[in-house]
């Protein structure tokens, strides 16, 4: 047989036939690559909004130890002045550093296990009958980004529990940083005062993140099957921003109560809340009203709709330039 590969064109018995060129598999990243991309992610986005981020646990945890003619008057910029004025600029970033902790493992986790969920839900015989099925894509989005959240949740919690804390520090200086904040809580509240709020959180973030997912993936199929050239810098931006202010309102009742758990006994103080979740959500209703369940939700959707976006936007980058350096 003699071959033309140059045109494609393959001559056998006086007969030219048409020979397809091999076709080349799209580049996988590695295991490395979507653990660094999702942590740098991570870290980029939280590092951008946290003056947002420590305002909004400001808000959602003063509830606990202050009257309700107090709440009355606060205000984002009341709370941002007495932040400047009091603490000082770089006090907008307290806590930052152990974000920055925490969030490097927790998005490298949260978006390596989101992608691995997602390979093996589509193994399921049911699903993987229906590939083609928008409703199933719908049902292993949801499934696959709860559990990588509960997974990501649960293998760094410490940490976040910790930032927490060193975040509603204000004028008096408990903990003086991660590792003092880890011995002290493990000393006063021992080894599981590190998981206080764990279950609550691990309620919070699976829907959380599985909403997240669930809608950033949705709208930028359907963003890129009709506009398919835009940057997908700005599709993965909008659509980063939209799912973060979708999921934040669908679970900030839960969020309020796991940093609010997560406070409990911080810094010698007594406990406030000796009840389980739902007496939680009683209580602040009966107190704060029912307002008091959306307590900080304005500098929350202030962070989620740059810090959601600036996250998405990033891993996506991060993903095709590592993919284009490994190839």
């Amino acid at each position: 047989m003699q071959t033309e590969a140059r045109v494609g064109v393959a001559v056998e018995g006086g007969v030219r036939k048409l020979v397809q060129p091999p076709q080349q598999k799209p580049q996988q990243l590695g295991t490395v690559s979507q653990l660094l991309a999702g942590g740098v992610a991570g870290a980029l986005a939280k590092t951008c909004t946290a003056p947002l981020a420590r305002l909004t646990i400001l808000f959602q945890v003063q509830g606990m130890h202050s009257n309700v003619a107090t709440l009355r008057k606060l205000s984002i910029w009341s709370e941002a002045s007495r932040i400047i004025h009091e603490e000082g600029f770089r006090a907008f970033w307290k806590g930052n550093l152990v974000t920055i902790a925490h969030r490097l493992p927790y998005s490298s986790v949260n978006f390596y296990a989101y992608e691995h969920y997602k390979k093996l839900l589509k193994t399921i015989p049911v699903l993987q009958s229906h590939t083609d099925n928008v409703s199933a894509d719908l049902c292993i989005q949801f499934v696959g980004g709860g559990l990588a959240g509960i997974t990501a949740s649960a293998s760094t919690y410490p940490l976040d529990l910790v930032r927490t804390r060193l975040a509603a520090q204000t004028n008096t200086t408990y903990y003086s940083g991660i590792f003092n904040a880890l011995q002290t809580i493990s000393k006063e509240e021992g080894i599981f005062g590190l998981y206080k709020g764990l279950g609550t959180t691990l309620l919070t973030v699976g829907p959380s993140i599985a909403i997240s997912f669930t809608v950033y993936e949705s709208m930028r199929s359907y963003w890129q099957s009709n506009r398919p050239n835009d940057s997908a810098a700005v599709v993965s931006l909008a659509c980063g921003s939209l799912s973060g202010i979708a999921s934040s309102t669908a679970t900030f009742p839960l969020d309020l109560v796991r940093r609010r758990k997560q406070l409990e006994g911080a810094g010698g103080r007594a406990r406030v809340y000796t009840m389980g979740l739902f007496g939680m959500f009683r209580h602040i209703i009966r107190t704060e009203g029912l307002r008091g369940l959306y307590r900080g939700i304005l500098p929350e959707y202030y962070k989620v709709v740059p810090g959601v976006g600036i996250c998405f936007m990033t891993y996506d980058t991060l993903k095709k330039l590592l993919a284009d350096i490994s190839a």
